[in-house]
């Protein structure tokens, strides 16, 4: 689906043009032809990269790399993390374009092997809370603050809530999970930056396609 934000930045912009573009001399050809052009790369956008072409073009620019290590230090706390915890990793990928090409309309993800049953006992869900916020951590440690994690937090409230216990609980156990792995990643910050440079170079974008990255417990790059 096409992003409101860029639909409703479109629709502004042509509203502002019609009332402006008069008002300099501009051509009402020319306000249709910006609107029309401006309207049809949306609804390209949606058919083709998942209303996400404006994160493939910024991720493709010089300042990108920037923004792709971020998602790249996030993945890497769930690798180190699962990695302690014994729990299968999947695959990790970094960027619009590997999750596009996969069939997701995300910007990073690592991919755990799913649990063997849904209602999880205590300890496999102290485990889940240790591994899925580790992401949120690695970013808290690197850069201060956290702009990912939403989709984690989302799942280990699910978990939580389908295992039975009270939200009291389920936010203590997380709390206790999240100080535990702060320490952990402060501890393994140079491994963290190490596996998150891994993943970052094996990142493809547009013009740079590599080939495909297969996780690895950490030390074994």
């Amino acid at each position: 689906m096409t992003s409101p934000l860029a639909a409703g930045l479109a629709v502004a912009l042509v509203s502002l043009l019609a009332v402006v573009g008069p008002l300099v001399g501009l051509s009402p050809w020319w306000i249709a032809l910006i609107a029309g052009l401006g309207l049809g790369g949306l609804t390209l956008d949606a058919a083709t990269f998942s209303g996400r072409g404006g994160h493939l073009l910024a991720e493709a620019l010089p300042g990108g790399e920037a923004r792709l290590r971020r998602i790249a230090i996030h993945e890497a706390g769930h690798v180190l993390v699962a990695a302690e915890e014994g729990m299968p990793v999947q695959r990790v990928l970094i960027g619009s374009l590997a999750c596009l090409q996969a069939g997701l309309a995300s910007g990073g993800t690592t991919e755990l092997e799913p649990p063997p049953q849904a209602k999880l006992p205590l300890e496999e869900l102290r485990r889940w809370s240790r591994v899925l916020q580790a992401g949120i951590a690695a970013e808290q440690l690197v850069y201060g603050a956290s702009v990912g994690g939403a989709d984690d937090r989302a799942l280990l409230g699910r978990l939580w809530g389908i295992s039975g216990y009270d939200v009291e609980t389920a936010q203590r156990e997380q709390r206790r999970a999240r100080r535990e792995i702060e320490q952990q990643l402060g501890r393994r910050r140079q491994e963290l930056e190490g596996e998150a440079q891994r993943l970052l170079e094996a990142a493809p974008r547009l013009g740079r396609r590599p080939p495909g990255l297969e996780p690895t417990a950490p030390g074994e790059a």
